[in-house]
């Protein structure tokens, strides 16, 4: 059976440097692949993850200098929540106060340790505590130790009117499964140990989000490859919903939708990988383009802010 799961979280952001700062040297994510948006290559997209960028493990951003803040609202993605050692959450939290980031207190949901924080440009995210990572590996070479360091993503949660369709996109088309809820939060776990869980909050009428730094952009879902792919965006037409063509990303391909509540998801292919253009050791160490955008690496440089 194919895995199924989160394959990576896509968001704006304020300066490159300040964000590159924070989930590297802060949260101790490796910078997997640096490149620029495709569709927009005056502006970096930066991706951060495990040693080699497993789908599961991705958070990646758009970096805008002076983007004006965003703000969360209802057909938006209220958290990105990343998985940590049941046992670090309290080395995180000293980690947390030590480092002057914003935080709440640890709180349990859905029976899991829980420490909620922002980003320098207020991107709400969670450190989960779960039993599950101590199966897997995060970057063992960053400013974190290995035995604290963020494993995988853990989940997203959104914020919605309502849930029913958006559930039944979840449950029919990309392999997830109804699993707890808690008060108006329902959550939905796929098979994969990475990427496991989308949690649907229903709010009712609520202020509508403003996209800026700090908002998420995207949701990506995992297809194993082409054909899986496309037979979820067959799938997706029996639900009403207009689907993209494939856009190839260079580390993976790509469709795109609005599902129901209103948030853009896509489905991206597992393969390549982001060692398909540097080998696994120096990732992250220099931009990359695609061959499309190759003749035109001078200009795009140069318009590109330093973050050395």
């Amino acid at each position: 059976m194919s895995e199924t799961g989160l394959h990576h979280v896509t968001a704006f952001s304020g300066p490159a440097r300040r964000n590159l700062d924070f989930y590297t040297c802060v949260l101790g994510l490796r910078l997997v692949k640096m490149t620029v948006n495709f569709d927009d290559p005056g502006t970096y997209h930066l991706y951060y993850g495990d040693e080699t960028g497993r789908p599961g493990t991705i958070v990646t951003f758009f970096p805008i200098e002076h983007a004006a803040p965003g703000r969360v609202g209802v057909g938006e993605t209220l958290e990105t929540a990343l998985r940590v050692p049941r046992a670090s959450i309290g080395w995180w939290a000293y980690r947390l106060i030590e480092k002057g980031v914003r935080h709440e207190a640890r709180v349990e949901v859905f029976g899991e340790p829980t420490l909620r924080l922002r980003d320098p440009d207020g991107m709400v995210l969670a450190l989960v505590g779960a039993d599950e990572a101590d199966d897997a590996t995060g970057w063992s070479e960053g400013d974190v130790p290995a035995e604290h360091a963020i494993r995988v993503l853990h989940g997203v949660t959104l914020l919605l009117r309502e849930a029913a369709a958006t559930a039944a996109v979840l449950t029919d088309v990309l392999g997830f499964r109804e699993v707890d809820s808690e008060g108006s939060a329902t959550r939905y776990a796929g098979n994969a140990g990475m990427g496991s869980f989308v949690t649907l909050k229903v709010v009712g009428e609520f202020l509508k989000g403003r996209p800026g730094a700090g908002s998420v952009h995207h949701v990506a879902f995992r297809a194993a490859d082409d054909a899986a792919q496309a037979a979820m965006a067959e799938r997706l037409t029996a639900h009403g919903l207009a689907v993209t063509e494939q856009r190839d990303r260079q580390y993976f391909r790509s469709v795109y939708f609005r599902e129901p509540g209103g948030v853009l998801f896509e489905i991206a292919t597992d393969a390549p990988g982001f060692t398909i253009d540097e080998p696994a050791a120096a990732l992250g160490r220099g931009l990359k383009l695609p061959a499309t955008l190759e003749p035109y690496r001078a200009q795009i440089e140069d318009a590109l802010p330093k973050v050395a």
